[in-house]
């Protein structure tokens, strides 16, 4: 098992080509639940997936209940990162079988989503602002996971296990 990244209909090209070279470069797999604002192509993700396209491990699915389907089937626990939790992302339990899920840049998630998910959590910032871009976010929470699981370990002795 491994921990994975969920992207729930991303808006933003940039972002998702971040996220994809972070799961390329952590050894992390990425999904892409569409439909997305924009057309997942190499072009579209270049400028921030760079030459780590290749490398990224990127799962699509149709549409989120595609997704819940192959999670349930493959027993995951789903974590959903939030500006709507009061559960702070660095005082959770982490396990190798997670998938952090990331909402859309301009909406988050649906209601029904966030319902679906086993976990909620939220990175604790200064009083009065919102969010983070989701990138930086889906980076911050993945590393303490990676560190809670032992992933950077076996990064560093140079096993880098593969879904």
């Amino acid at each position: 098992m491994t921990l994975e990244l969920a992207l729930y209909q991303p808006d933003i090209a940039a972002n998702t080509g971040t996220l994809l070279r972070l799961g390329a470069c952590m050894g992390v797999p990425v999904h892409v639940i569409h439909p997305a604002g924009f057309a997942i192509t190499q072009r579209n993700l270049a400028r921030s997936g760079m030459d780590y396209l290749d490398r990224a491990n990127l799962v699509e699915h149709d549409s989120f209940a595609a997704f819940q389907e192959w999670r349930r089937s493959a027993e995951k626990r789903l974590v959903l990162l939030t500006t709507k939790s009061s559960q702070s992302a660095f005082a959770v339990q982490y396990n190798e079988n997670d998938i952090l899920m990331l909402g859309r840049e301009s909406a988050g998630v649906p209601d029904a989503v966030a319902e679906a998910s086993d976990l909620r959590v939220r990175i604790p910032m200064q009083s009065g602002l919102r969010s983070l871009n989701v990138a930086i976010a889906g980076a911050m929470v993945l590393s303490e996971a990676m560190r809670q699981t032992g992933r950077f370990t076996s990064l560093a002795q140079g096993s880098n296990p593969q879904p």
